[in-house]
């Protein structure tokens, strides 16, 4: 049996999509005038960039995608290649998030809808990305990556791991807590 590499990966996803969908929630309301709580682009953002990207993605693209790669799956016009562009565009869309929320903070816009784009394309484009991560590279990461790579990937986790900060998974998993609960609230935000 084949020690696992990828269940690590598939676990932070659920705290990500958790995200997603706040930011799908929150949105339409923002672009309607109704939801103005700046904090929470701005923490979403921080998520993202540090959760999602310098964490999770970093394991994806310095460990699992470069062990596909060193085991021979093309470099450029692969599954490997569509998903690093995929982080990227998502960078893109966080970044316009982040810059739209400033410019309303700053009073120099009332273009809520532009935070709204951004945020939903952020998570669209989020949703289908761990949809293929969970549904197809993941599986075939686990058919095709042998044994004999797999410690070595599982130390190119923990090394990642040992980069963040003690509380860091539970800061990000109780700001994700903190905004659903605004949710559920009667008459919240």
């Amino acid at each position: 049996m084949k020690t696992d590499i990828t269940s690590v990966l598939v676990e932070e996803h659920k705290l990500i999509l958790r995200m997603i969908g706040l930011l799908e929630k929150n949105a339409p309301e923002t672009a309607a005038g109704s939801y103005l709580n700046w904090q929470f682009y701005l923490d979403g953002v921080d998520f993202i960039r540090n959760y999602a990207d310098r964490f999770h993605h970093a394991k994806e693209e310095d460990v699992l995608f470069t062990a596909l790669v060193d085991n021979g799956m093309p470099k450029e016009h692969s599954p490997v290649a569509a998903m690093l562009m995929e982080h990227d565009q998502g960078r893109s869309f966080v970044l316009a998030m982040e810059s739209a929320v400033h410019e309303v903070q700053a009073g120099q816009s009332d273009n809520y809808q532009a935070i709204a784009d951004n945020a939903v394309g952020y998570a669209a484009l989020l949703r289908d990305h761990i949809n293929k991560e969970d549904n197809v590279l993941y599986p075939l990461s686990e058919r095709v990556l042998p044994e004999s790579m797999r410690p070595g990937i599982l130390a190119g986790y923990q090394s990642a791991e040992a980069q963040v900060p003690p509380g860091f998974r539970e800061h990000y998993r109780l700001v994700v807590e903190q905004y659903e609960q605004e949710q559920i609230q009667p008459g919240g935000v």
